[in-house]
């Protein structure tokens, strides 16, 4: 999609669609509006009287133009011009995009009132609104999607700010792989095409690239990861990713990943309502790290970025766990399973200690760790834990910025207790109840030196309707939150 910085106003603009954003009851036409409206005889006037049209966030209306320049006028309502943040630009833009590809408008010319916002932030949030509303995943469908595309979208009285614009494409394509990543099958998506993306991405972008495999896990000890690992018949792989600035970097922190490709649960096997079809999602960590790779990669900050994951499948077979073994992880604490459905947390147990030993100065894992997670917050809002009160503040406001919706949760430490065995160091897992804040205590145990922030994701990884710039389908969750941590 091509954008461009304009300085056109609304009367001289010439293309398919005409979006204007109205804030909530300032409705009395002033300006190029009113100029707008007369320009068109009135019809400005008529369709927000027709429509009842309130200027609320969510009001949208469109009519047909004759005898101007364009031949689709749209009307979005961006709510009180005081409570206007960059998310309301978002979502306000990705409607006018929306309607723009409804009504076959192959260019659109966006003129949205930013309010208080700074034009570079402004610039960036309504391009990321168009791009991820647009995105159609059409990988897997035999005829090809007819629609026509917007693929030419003017930002109207933001001229200059193309760099804004090409950072906020550059967030979008990282979006869009852990999107592609997380919605494609586990016929597709393997332990083994994960490295093979990992090797794509340090080849096109520059970064480093390490991965681990089974024997190199073997020799440090990574026995939780490997547990898991053992009864898929594919080999598991351990990805670490580093992008590296020019000169001495500003801080150094890492980005670590659930990568389960596929998660049956092993001999706890997922049954009933436990939606067993939809666990090629439980990459959703690992999708949402390699997606802020490769928009970190393109960016090019001033920070030095570790991305990690421990990549494997989580199957049935002769070869794998039991309920009832004892596993040891690479920091010598031993893990008795008695649930191998909680197999995600013994995968970062290994990768929290890898990345606790690179010496960088915060940490956050990402995982679809808990169906608790869901029940406590739903499927729009993912939950926080940290023992780090700065850390946690810091990745708060990143996830604001970026419009992504969480929600810190209470490291409760005497939860720890419902997982203590009496034959090894703790269980894998704890009462039922609290059950996503005990699975953050667990992992509390295998980080040992780095300001360290956990970040369960299992709701917000993938939508079943379509609400505001997400499709139905995997949402690259967590992608534009990270982008911004890391560029704070």
């Amino acid at each position: 999609m091509k954008f461009q910085a304009s300085a056109t106003s609304i009367l001289d603009w010439s293309g398919d669609g005409l979006a204007i954003g109205l804030f909530d009851n300032q409705l009395e036409l002033s300006g190029e509006l009113a100029a707008l409206d007369g320009k068109l005889g009135g019809l400005v006037k008529e369709v927000i009287a027709e429509a009842e049209f309130k200027g609320q966030p969510g009001n949208l209306a469109t009519t047909r133009v004759a005898g101007a320049g364009f031949r689709k006028l749209i009307l979005v309502g961006l709510g009180k011009v005081e409570d206007l943040k960059p998310e309301g630009l978002r979502r306000a833009a990705s409607a006018a995009a929306r309607a723009a590809r409804r009504e076959k408008c192959g260019s659109l010319g966006l003129a949205l009132a930013v309010g208080n916002q700074a034009a570079d932030v402004a610039a960036q949030a309504i391009a990321e609104g168009v791009e991820l509303a647009l995105y159609k995943d059409h990988r897997f469908k035999s005829e090809k999607d007819e629609t026509k595309p917007v693929d030419e979208v003017h930002l109207l009285g933001m001229a200059g700010q193309e760099g804004a614009i090409d950072r906020a494409q550059k967030i979008a394509s990282g979006v869009f792989l852990a999107r592609e990543l997380v919605a494609a099958p586990a016929n597709y998506v393997t332990p083994i095409s994960m490295a093979q993306t990992a090797q794509d991405l340090a080849k096109e972008y520059g970064l480093e690239l390490k991965i681990l495999e089974q024997a190199e896990c073997e020799a440090l000890g990574m026995g939780a990861f490997l547990g898991v690992a053992m009864a898929s018949d594919l080999p598991p792989k351990f990805i670490h990713l580093i992008y590296k600035p020019q000169g001495t970097p500003r801080k150094k922190l890492a980005i670590i990943g659930k990568g389960l490709t596929f998660d049956s649960g092993g001999y706890n096997l997922k049954v009933g309502a436990s939606s067993i079809e939809m666990m090629k999602t439980d990459m959703g960590g690992a999708g949402a790290t390699f997606g802020a790779a490769k928009a970190i990669a393109q960016i090019k900050p001033d920070v030095e970025v570790h991305f990690i994951s421990a990549v494997t499948e989580n199957m049935v077979s002769g070869r794998g766990m039991h309920p009832g073994d004892i596993l040891t992880a690479s920091n010598g604490k031993t893990i008795e399973i008695n649930n191998t459905d909680a197999e995600g947390r013994l995968t970062l147990a290994d990768a929290l200690v890898y990345a606790d030993k690179l010496g960088v100065d915060g940490m956050i894992d990402l995982a679809t760790l808990t169906g608790a997670c869901v029940v406590a917050l739903g499927d729009d809002i993912a939950g926080l834990w940290s023992p780090n009160d700065a850390l946690a503040k810091g990745f708060e406001a990143a996830a604001e910025a970026a419009g992504e919706k969480l929600w810190r949760m209470p490291m409760e430490e005497r939860y720890f207790e419902s997982m203590k065995s009496p034959l090894a160091d703790m269980k894998n897992t704890g009462s039922r109840a609290g059950g996503a804040i005990s699975a953050s205590v667990f992992l509390k145990q295998f980080v040992k030196d780095t300001p360290w922030m956990h970040l369960d994701v299992a709701g917000p990884v993938w939508t079943d309707k379509e609400i505001a710039y997400n499709s139905v389908g995997a949402t690259g969750y967590g992608v534009r939150s990270l982008v911004q941590w890391v560029l704070g």
